[in-house]
């Protein structure tokens, strides 16, 4: 391997997990029907529903003077006549009165949360959010997402004002008093958002041309490699290895963004949801260059000239060599499709391998099951070849078979004489 084609090939190692991050950036969080389909079913998570009942119960925050009521009504009943030992009971109430209203909030709060209503609100807040998420990671935009000194919130009003509207509907006219208070659900709080902005801005602007420049130079390197087919199985290693270290990372950071949460954030399970979420495409996307990786490599493995891969190969061709023949045998055969077919399999392979690659560059974010099904359809495509060639190979092993039989049937056999010439030749 040259000096050249090794930088390349290291290069490319480290550049692949930087362009799935540019990706994610660039079709992920900056973009807005996909942040919005990202964000969406948050809105059932349990945790993120409740979180919003502590917050929407918090911000409404009836106010109901259990122990005031409970000393009038004592003291209007006392002035009617009940005993004084009854009239203090009537007291005693005033903590239970406050629980009692609390219960209420809260279970309108709920209903209001797991309502379809919360669904809507939570999907339009976040669609009108998306510029305050662009605002987060590359400084512009404003949104019903707020961002403010690395903390991203969102504005509950909405929900807050339905459950007012359903509590004074209920009779509990305090509701009706409720001031405007801060209505803000701490989502994400880092002080480090500020300083990911310039970073952010730059995978933003390499969008998906980085993946592009990251195959290009891989496939230079490996070109300009002394032994090609060694030098694509490190590439893929190499390259799959980095991805798998970029995955431990990102969960090494999970568990100390967790471990590190700041006041601010209301809920450390809401806040857990919030970051799987959001980042839940990188890794999708990490752990399909890993598959992708392996797979290429055990494929440029395998086509190698190895003991292991020459008796694979050469296993798998007996195995279709044996089925063509007892095709064959029972008048399944292919004619001059598969005598072509044989002539010109490597070629075939190669516009299958081609086209194949073209399929997975331009699926719209593939993942290990894409990887998968196409590594399936490409076995299937290999093994229907296979067939097909050495159906053209047990054709023309049948048709040379015939023109001996036919050969043999001919003058050194004809008839008597030839088998007296072979009879007196024998006994000479």
């Amino acid at each position: 391997m040259s000096a050249v084609s090794a930088v390349l090939i290291t290069l490319t190692c480290i550049l692949v997990p930087v362009s799935l991050l540019t990706v994610w950036v660039h079709d992920i969080a900056l973009d807005t029907d996909r942040y919005v389909s990202t964000m969406a079913p948050l809105a059932t998570n349990p945790a993120i529903q409740d979180a919003a009942v502590n917050r929407i119960t918090h911000a409404v925050d009836v106010k109901v003077d259990g122990q005031a009521v409970t000393s009038d009504l004592a003291a209007w009943l006392q002035s009617q006549g009940l005993p004084p030992r009854a009239a203090a009971a009537v007291k005693s109430l005033g903590p239970k009165l406050d629980d009692a209203v609390d219960q209420v909030v809260t279970q309108a709060a709920t209903r209001v949360v797991h309502s379809d209503t919360f669904a809507t609100v939570w999907t339009q807040a976040n669609r009108a959010a998306h510029a305050a998420v662009v605002q987060a990671l590359t400084g512009h935009g404003r949104g019903a997402v707020q961002v403010t000194d690395g903390t991203v919130t969102l504005d509950v009003g909405t929900a807050v004002d339905r459950l007012k509207d359903q509590l004074v509907a209920a009779g509990l006219t305090p509701a009706e008093k409720i001031p405007d208070v801060d209505k803000q659900l701490v989502l994400f709080q880092s002080d480090k958002l500020a300083k990911a902005r310039g970073a952010a801005h730059a995978l933003d602007v390499l969008g998906n041309w980085m993946p592009v420049l990251t195959v290009l130079l891989g496939a230079i390197g490996v070109v300009l490699a002394r032994r090609r087919r060694r030098a694509l199985v490190t590439t893929a290693l190499g390259a799959a290895g980095a991805c798998l270290l970029v995955a431990i990372a990102l969960v090494v950071a999970r568990r100390y963004y967790l471990d590190h949460l700041p006041p601010a954030v209301q809920s450390p399970p809401a806040a857990a949801a919030v970051f799987d979420t959001l980042l839940h495409f990188l890794r999708i996307s990490l752990r399909t260059a890993i598959v992708l990786g392996v797979v290429v490599a055990l494929g440029a493995y395998l086509s190698g000239a190895g003991r292991l891969p020459r008796a694979v190969r050469g296993g798998a061709d007996r195995a279709a060599y044996s089925a063509a023949r007892w095709g064959d045998a029972h008048g399944v055969r292919t004619g001059r499709a598969g005598t072509w077919t044989d002539a010109h399999r490597r070629l075939l392979v190669l516009v299958v391998l081609l086209v194949l690659a073209l399929v997975f560059a331009l699926w719209n974010h593939p993942t290990v099951l894409t990887v998968l099904l196409l590594v399936l359809v490409l076995l299937a495509v290999l093994a229907v070849l296979a067939l097909l060639a050495a159906s053209g190979r047990a054709g023309a092993d049948r048709a040379a078979q015939d023109g001996i039989a036919q050969g043999g049937a001919g003058p050194g056999g004809a008839g008597p004489g030839g088998a007296g010439s072979a009879g007196e030749s024998t006994a000479e």
